[in-house]
């Protein structure tokens, strides 16, 4: 007989009903409280598959049976603290995703922390400041327009990846965005097929550092991980290259980057460091913005109410007319959806941050080297919180009404909070605004949707959807 250490992932629940839709979620672990390596097996494929019933409620709770104290929170009070009151004490991210992320971003600054950090994040705020979107929307307009074309070409009923096709429409963006050049079709593919090889090789837990060591060990560099890294960085670094060597154009964010260390050399940006910035606003901006938007047309095309109230304020709004940058403020609806398809699946559900120093958490003594884990996931799905947490309802953002603070933070919060917050944002109401007014998107017959996630939530196996001109 044969000894395996698979576990079966946890069923999924979706309901459907008149003028009701609650997407697709894992059910809650229920296996008994000290199961840890049924938990371990399950959470290095999908993090969520480990979380309980009482884990979504408010409360912050500890777990020390792999040897190092995890520390859940889940209290927007004690999240607040966690990312604010006490940054300092909780900046560094956790071993599992600075171990995961270092051979991508070397020390870019997503995983830096300490002075590396406290240097490069004024000087990265700058460039991806909300008063510079007019500089960079054209590239969200122009991009989305060439993906109308090539959509309105598609045979009918051709199913295509949607998760793929917003993973090229992003990084085509954020290529002229970061490098003023036009990457193509197939680097844009190349970078999203291998940042999803990527993601699926790397595991959510470091267990060396689970077990006792101080910062984990590096992910194994297998060929396979190796491939997926190379596919990546081929393209980032090459057009990278060409910008620090005068091929591209001026006006990108690594022009500003650049300029800035020209006038500021004690910034430190030798190429590497210039390359690892350039490669941490593009992955980020690239990943979280084609995630959200595979996500909102899952979510509208289960819920046809939520459709037609799009594609009615889009016509208000613009008539006939494409969107632009100047549209955006008017289309509330529309941020309404992107805002609910954050809150049901933000793009890093789970952040992970490792205490410097003892502390106290609620009524949770904290331990030095402790992991916290505060989930978006678990937050936006506190029924202590949100009336029906589970369901998709974007008018609950209507209205002027905002959460309560510290709720609701798919782009985390405190003094880490991402830096292309509003570029971000601003980018996935246009390209949905601009692809909801020319099609409608359905889900192809017989497709399983499972939210897994990994470095970042993703529908598993992506999205095969088609498409249907209006």
């Amino acid at each position: 007989m044969r000894f395996s250490l698979r576990v079966a992932p946890p069923k999924i629940i979706e309901t459907r009903g008149d003028g009701v839709f609650e997407p697709a979620r894992p059910e809650p672990f229920i296996g008994p409280p000290r199961d840890y390596l049924k938990m371990f097996l399950l959470a290095r494929k999908d993090y969520l598959s480990v979380f309980r019933s009482g884990d979504y409620r408010s409360r912050v709770s500890q777990m020390r049976g792999f040897g190092r104290q995890l520390v859940l929170v889940n209290v927007p009070e004690q999240v607040k603290y966690v990312l604010a009151t006490r940054h300092d004490n909780f900046e560094r991210k956790s071993p599992a995703m600075r171990r995961a992320l270092e051979y991508l971003l070397g020390d870019g600054l997503f995983i830096s922390d300490g002075e590396t950090w406290k240097r490069r994040r004024p000087l990265v705020s700058d460039i991806v400041h909300k008063s510079r979107l007019p500089q960079f929307a054209g590239h969200m307009e122009a991009v989305t327009l060439d993906l109308v074309q090539r959509w309105q070409g598609l045979p009918p009923d051709t199913v295509i990846d949607a998760l793929a096709e917003m993973g090229g429409l992003t990084a085509e963006i954020i290529a002229r965005a970061v490098f003023g050049d036009d990457i193509g079709p197939d680097d844009a593919g190349e970078v999203v097929a291998g940042f999803t090889s990527f993601q699926s090789l790397v595991d959510n837990l470091n267990l060396a550092y689970v077990a006792g060591f101080d910062n984990g060990i590096p992910l194994l560099k297998t060929p396979r991980l190796r491939r997926a890294i190379w596919r990546v960085r081929r393209v980032i670094d090459r057009i990278a290259t060409n910008h620090l060597e005068g091929r591209s154009h001026d006006g990108s964010m690594l022009d500003l980057l650049v300029r800035r260390q020209q006038k500021n050399p004690e910034l430190g940006l030798d190429r590497d460091a210039l390359r690892n910035e350039a490669a941490t606003i593009f992955m980020a901006g690239q990943e979280t913005a084609a995630a959200t938007l595979t996500w909102a047309w899952y979510l509208l095309a289960n819920a046809p109410w939520s459709e037609a109230a799009l594609h009615e304020e889009i016509e208000r709004v613009c008539g006939r007319r494409p969107p632009t940058l100047d549209d955006v403020p008017k289309l509330e609806y529309c941020r309404a959806v992107v805002e609910e398809t954050l809150r049901l699946y933000p793009p890093v559900p789970v952040l992970g941050r490792q205490a410097r120093e003892a502390d106290r958490i609620g009524s949770i003594d904290v331990l030095p080297a402790a992991i916290i884990t505060i989930s978006p996931w678990l937050l936006h799905r506190n029924p202590d919180i949100w009336t029906r947490p589970h369901h998709f309802v974007p008018e609950r953002f209507l209205g002027g009404w905002r959460p309560v603070p510290y709720s609701y933070i798919p782009f985390a919060s405190g003094p880490r909070i991402c830096a292309g917050l509003q570029f971000g944002l601003t980018e996935t109401i246009l390209c949905l605004a601009i692809l909801a007014q020319r099609f409608t998107v359905r889900v192809a017959p017989g497709a399983t949707v499972r939210p897994a996630s990994r470095l970042t939530l993703r529908p598993q196996n992506g999205l095969p959807v088609t498409i249907h001109p209006r």
